[in-house]
């Protein structure tokens, strides 16, 4: 089924429940059961016109009388959902009228996946594992998932699942023609136990084995597969799986292919040894021969430490791939934990670590256990800091997938609920509404019934990102920062301990009393350079460019220093940190002291855009625009830097004479008079609150320069 010219950007999805994306890629309400139902029925049909008849048949077992009218009126509201703003007099696109029935002629991700994998069959092997791993992407469940007892869709539903089968070996067969076995390990050893009758899969993974150096595995793989397919289907291994192991017994295979482990130096070893050492005597064996193998330590000089931190981590993760039972279970929490530990490397590894937590979460939830959901999503605890996701959707995936397994959960699994409670309000951050405080407030509640002082850093973490409804809660957040550190002094627990000093801080800045900021970010770079923790580095230098900003620095001198701290943003992999940060954080200063506001003209604003705008267009001298821009500005979201762009707002108004606008962003920052705005983020300044609060009252009253260092700005150890 083609995309017919005109058809437009709409998506259709029938790998898993029935779905439409519009252009946005935004979900398009598809309406109620029976109108999914025809999109579904006319989808099965792959472009092919579905009489009306045949709809009416297969929609219901004993059709009403105005089951045609009930038909054409479902077909009306689907066209409206799927190509709003097109008139029937335009004619339809997507699902069009032709003869006596329908058709679709949308982009079904059904087609896009088997023409993924129609070239996947025919291209290089490196080329083919990229196709093939855009083809298996497109699921997210069983194809037509809420369809599964309507015999109308058993047949193209068992298509699907084949292709989804076929699909797997494919990309594992190009893997090992690509020269990557040991990628190929994983996914095969979940094919395997998921789907022991294919033969394929079980020769694909003793073949992966045998070229990742694992002879013996191989043999064993081989056996266990002959002894499945005789004890349970008394058969015979087919001439391909028979004909493998005849090769390796005879070292007549082509060992071609890299072997032993990659993976990042030293990140995550103690996470893989840990959960190689619940995996059963083996991996207790396995685990004591990798002690073994740093016991001269990992400090050594010219770079040996890292070598064998190289070495180490490839030992560890060999050997629990090694004793691991092949149960996915285990496999998805271990590989959770260990996508924490990625996140707080940075750069691309806080990206990989995304992909493979929303992977795991996937898997988990396929195979339909609440509680192994539960502990995946928790057992990424990762810290988090900034109040800007830099995923919205993949975080908005995570937070319906632990709604989800609230849901099911035992009543008496409290630890692991606070866990999910916090995850919601970690990863919902400035989304608004209730549901994220009230799962903080839950979870902190549990955590301290319970006990546990790594759960209650976890729960606090998330009681800290719901902080932000109000501005002016700088003392709160401190308050909440100082309980994380003692906490995780007390017990030990690192990560928490660097996110409860990031959060004081920040918070310090916030009530001006940088004295005791500058001491906590002095020893954020102790625990980052002992520790290796490269993100902590990103904001004390930032925090440092502000705190130059905030004494006598000359205006071009503070952004230079900025401008220095923005180079370690670019490699940081924090998008919802970086973006529009620097010419925030210039606009912030200029404004306080009173500098204008000229920009280059192509500057990336970011999300800051709106509130910048104003200041640019009086810079430019278009002041009637400046006001429409104004008038226009949205209420900025709370987080850690609304306090800054309210008083940008407050100021902008009183230059452009809207007293009812200065009255708004007087009235939401008042809370914060006593605070420094901007300085809360650790990262910017915009100067005293109290001195925009002056200007609003006065409409003016303030004089050139006020604000600005010597002249109420702020002193060592207070507000001012």
């Amino acid at each position: 089924m083609e995309t017919e010219p005109g058809a437009g950007p709409v998506r259709l999805g029938v790998l898993g429940p029935v779905a439409a994306w519009g252009a946005d890629g935004r979900a398009l309400d598809l309406k109620g059961p029976r109108h999914r139902a025809v999109l579904a029925r006319l989808a099965v049909a792959r472009g092919r016109v579905v009489p009306l008849g045949v709809l009416i048949e297969d929609l219901w077992e004993a059709p009403p009388a105005g089951a045609a009218g009930a038909i054409r009126t479902f077909v009306g509201t689907l066209r409206r959902a799927i190509e709003p703003g097109r008139s029937s007099r335009a004619g339809y696109q997507v699902l069009v009228t032709v003869g006596p029935g329908y058709a679709l002629r949308g982009e079904l991700d059904a087609l896009t996946a088997e023409r993924l994998a129609t070239q996947a069959a025919s291209a290089p092997a490196s080329r083919a594992v990229e196709l093939a791993s855009q083809s298996l992407a497109l699921w997210r469940g069983p194809a037509y998932a809420e369809f599964a007892d309507e015999p109308w869709a058993a047949a193209e539903r068992a298509r699907l699942a084949e292709l989804r089968l076929a699909l797997v070996e494919q990309q594992a067969e190009a893997r090992l023609g690509a020269g990557r076995a040991a990628q190929a390990i994983p996914d095969l050893q979940a094919h395997v136990s998921e789907h022991p009758w294919r033969e394929e899969a079980w020769r694909l993974l003793a073949l992966a084995l045998y070229r990742n150096g694992r002879q013996a595995e191989a043999l064993e793989v081989i056996r266990r597969a002959r002894g499945r397919l005789a004890t349970e289907l008394g058969l015979d291994p087919g001439p391909s799986l028979a004909a493998l192991e005849a090769g390796i017994l005879r070292q007549a295979v082509d060992p071609g292919g890299p072997s032993g482990v990659s993976g990042a130096d030293g990140i995550g070893v103690a996470s893989v040894a840990g959960e190689l050492s619940v995996s059963g005597v083996g991996g207790l064996d396995a685990v004591s021969g990798v002690g073994g193998l740093g016991a001269g330590g990992l400090g050594g000089p010219d770079g040996a430490g890292d070598a064998l931190a190289g070495d180490v981590l490839a030992v560890t993760a060999a050997a629990y791939q090694r004793a691991a039972p092949g149960s996915a279970r285990i496999r998805l929490e271990s590989a959770a934990t260990l996508a924490g530990s990625l996140a707080l490397t940075g750069g691309s590894g806080l990206r990989a670590a995304m992909d493979q937590r929303l992977a795991a979460v996937d898997a988990a939830e396929g195979l339909a256990d609440p509680e192994l959901t539960a502990r995946v999503i928790g057992n990424f605890d990762a810290p988090a800091i900034w109040t800007r996701s830099d995923d919205p959707a993949a975080a908005a995936r995570i937070v319906a997938a632990a709604e989800r397994a609230l849901l099911a959960l035992p009543a008496d699994r409290d630890s692991l609920r606070a866990r999910l409670l916090a995850t919601i309000a970690l990863e919902s951050r400035g989304d608004g509404g209730s549901r994220p405080g009230e799962a903080a407030a839950e979870a902190e509640v549990i955590a301290r019934r319970l006990g546990d002082p790594a759960l209650l850093a976890f729960g606090l973490n998330g009681v800290w990102m719901q902080s932000f409804a109000l501005t002016g809660r700088a003392a709160r957040r401190e308050a909440i920062g100082a309980e994380i550190v003692a906490v995780a002094t007390r017990h030990g627990l690192v990560n928490f301990e660097v996110l409860g000093r990031l959060i004081r801080l920040q918070a310090l800045g916030g009530l001006g009393h940088f004295a005791e900021a500058d001491r906590e970010a002095a020893t954020l770079d102790e625990l980052a350079a002992v520790h290796e923790r490269p993100l902590v580095t990103v904001f004390t230098r930032w925090y440092l460019a502000m705190r130059a900003a905030a004494g006598t620095a000359e205006v071009a001198t503070a952004e230079e220093g900025y401008g220095q701290a923005a180079t370690l943003l670019h490699q940081c992999g924090m998008p919802g940190v970086s973006r529009g940060l620097l010419p925030l954080a210039r606009l912030c200063l200029r404004v306080w002291r009173r500098e204008p506001a000229d920009f280059p003209a192509g500057t990336d604003w970011g999300p800051y855009l709106p509130w910048a705008r104003p200041w640019l267009l009086l810079a430019g001298e278009t002041p009637a625009e400046a006001r429409r821009a104004l008038r226009s500005c949205p209420p900025p979201p709370p987080g850690l830097l609304a306090e800054a762009l309210w008083c940008l707002t407050a100021r902008a108004a009183v230059a452009l004479d809207d007293p009812a606008r200065a009255a708004e962003a007087a009235d939401a920052v008042r809370p914060a008079a006593s605070e420094i705005a901007g300085a809360g983020s650790g990262m910017l300044i915009a100067g005293p609150v109290a001195d925009y609060l002056a200007e609003v009252d006065g409409l003016g009253g303030v004089g050139p320069g006020g604000g600005g260092p010597g002249e109420g700005g702020p002193s060592e150890d207070g507000p001012g």
